[in-house]
């Protein structure tokens, strides 16, 4: 996204105030907090503000938060290892000498100490783990990228500060968490996880029973207290003032609780992302909020609000299983049926593109998608592919698949054909690439990895299959022999992403038409406001040649290949081919 570095928003105070989001944010803690707090809050707001330079000001414009060039990479903070070298240092060169003029922005995945969940069980929000670096070593990141960050907001780690400060009854924390009796009617929550929803803690006034969604080690905060509110407004201000220019929200949509509701999308938790969204407004008119929400495709694209006033960008969690599901069984349909309904975004608003993540490949997008028979039988592929699944706790006691726990290439491979999950994974990645929105590469797709057995052997935990760490020297070795699989895969991409930074239709803004070219491939026309920039992307999604109806009568280029088609262009897909055609006007 735009700019690199550390923001300059902060380091000077701003001279006007900005009425109309100082008024929004007003509001907004009255339906939060109630009318008659709503004042002494917006006062603490600005006594927040100056103490970092900022006088609740307009900072005015901001621009575009995205271009034609931008592309995520996520990664984890020691992803790749030096001996005797802080990772995220050796993370910094990795980027610079092979992404550069590649990817415009890293998310770093949560580099602070944590105590489980490979980092999102956060003990301490303002420091970097010793183990991975320092701040130095992510500023220096944010030279030469734009840095996202995780704003770990539901939950912190049962092992942190805060949570030692309730058990002991210190202020504030000892009001941070939610309390609740055993007793207490909570089937209609919604889970992600099968453990006990309620973890059993001893405070200095005896025994508690505290909200954990997603674990014992990983304690819900209670966003109803004020005090929890502007200790993320100070943290967000942090990350600013550390060159943050993405912030994800992680596991919003389950952050405001209300016994005998679901706890899932509530209005006040949209409440809380369109208080975050004004206040960036104002602090920091460059920085984009980004929510992580993997639920059915409408509750999901909900958090753009009405495309002023919530997310400026959303995840497509529907595009990663729907894209697996069509490539490994042959056919478009659904996927072109799903991304021919998505809605007209507002022009400050944008989609998240990406195939594989640190999580796996949530299963609940597909929910009114795909029919269970149909989910049934891609839970089978990938277990016959040595993938896991996970499961999440259903209202009637039973469970149901939550997400699938596999590399995306190892999800694509075929073990007796490696050549064509080689293939079927190269046209999931152009596919992505060429969506409208910003596309994010999770590292282990851009290198080509495997399923980390010896990882999941060493943890017991399904996710550490996709979440294997290099070493740099080994990872060098295999990236730089030419008939070494990563090696090609690895390549291929770099390339992928060299032409479309330099092609105007691929621009996050640009236009988007999904065509209809039958079920076996999947076409996408992709229109920039110059009428001499339209591209048609076409994927073949079969292993078998595909004849293409009539094309136009001029001829088209290739970008992929340079290859220039004569008169009509192309005629016959070669299998799992992608080719994105520039015609000439």
């Amino acid at each position: 996204m735009e700019g690199k570095g550390k923001s300059n928003v902060l380091w000077g105070p701003v001279k006007l105030v900005c009425k109309k989001r100082m008024l929004s944010i007003h509001n907004r803690m009255e339906k939060l907090y109630g009318k008659e707090n709503a004042g002494l809050l917006l006062e603490r707001l600005y006594f927040m503000l100056g103490r970092y330079g900022v006088d609740g000001g307009e900072a005015g414009g901001g621009g575009s938060r995205w271009d034609g060039k931008d592309v995520v990479l996520v990664t984890y903070p020691d992803q790749v290892k030096k001996k005797g070298e802080p990772p995220l240092k050796t993370l910094g060169r990795f980027c610079q000498e092979h992404l550069s003029g590649l990817v415009s922005t890293v998310h770093i995945l949560p580099f602070f100490p944590w105590s489980s969940d490979d980092g999102f069980s956060v003990m301490d929000y303002r420091e970097v783990d010793r183990d991975y670096g320092s701040w130095d070593d992510i500023r220096q990141i944010g030279d030469n990228f734009g840095l996202m960050f995780d704003l770990v907001l539901n939950h912190c780690s049962a092992q942190g500060r805060w949570f030692r400060d309730y058990l002991v009854g210190i202020e504030p924390a000892r009001h941070y968490f939610i309390e609740m009796s055993p007793g207490m009617d909570l089937s209609a929550v919604v889970r992600p996880r099968s453990t006990p929803l309620l973890t059993q803690a001893w405070t200095r006034e005896g025994r508690s029973f505290i909200w954990t969604t997603f674990g014992a080690d990983q304690v819900d905060l209670d966003w109803k207290n004020p005090d929890v509110l502007f200790e993320f407004l100070d943290i967000l201000l942090f990350y600013i003032s550390q060159g943050c220019k993405v912030v994800r929200l992680d596991a919003v949509a389950f952050l405001w609780k209300k016994p005998g509701s679901n706890c899932l999308h509530l209005e006040e938790t949209h409440e809380v992302v369109k208080l975050l969204r004004d206040f960036i407004e104002i602090v920091a008119p460059g920085v984009a909020l980004l929510t992580e929400t993997n639920v059915p495709h409408e509750e999901n694209i909900s958090y753009f609000g009405d495309g002023r006033d919530e997310a400026h960008m959303v995840y497509q969690f529907a595009l990663p299983p729907l894209l697996l599901h069509g490539l490994l069984n042959g056919t478009s349909e659904h996927l072109r049926q799903w991304a021919g309904s998505l809605p007209e975004l507002s022009p400050g608003c944008t989609f998240l593109n990406f195939t594989a993540s640190h999580d796996g490949i949530g299963l609940r997008p597909l929910q009114d998608i795909l029919g269970e028979e149909e989910i049934t039988v891609l839970v089978e592929s990938i277990e016959e592919r040595g993938g896991q699944v996970s499961y999440r706790a259903m209202e009637a006691g039973s469970e149901s698949p939550y997400e699938l726990n596999i590399t995306y290439l190892s999800a694509l491979d075929e073990p007796d054909n490696p050549g064509m999950g080689e293939l079927r994974f190269l046209c999931s990645q152009a596919l992505a690439l060429s969506l409208q929105g910003v596309p994010a590469i999770y590292f282990q797709s851009l290198v080509g990895a495997e399923n980390d057995i010896h990882g999941l052997n060493a943890t017991g935990r399904h996710r550490s299959i996709n979440r294997q760490k290099w070493s740099e020297s080994r990872l060098k070795k295999r990236l730089g022999s030419p008939r070494n699989r990563q090696s090609a895969i690895f390549q291929k991409i770099r390339h992928f992403l060299e032409i479309r930074a330099a092609e105007p239709a691929f621009h996050p803004s640009a236009g988007q038409q999904v065509l209809d070219f039958g079920n076996r491939v999947f076409a996408v026309l992709r229109q920039s406001s110059n009428p001499n920039s339209s591209v048609l992307c076409l994927y073949n999604f079969t292993s078998s040649k595909q004849a293409l109806p009539p094309m136009e009568n001029n001829a088209a280029t290739d970008l992929l290949t340079g290859d220039v088609c004569p008169g009509g262009g192309p005629t016959m897909l070669l299998p799992y081919q992608a080719l994105w055609l520039r015609y000439t006007i």
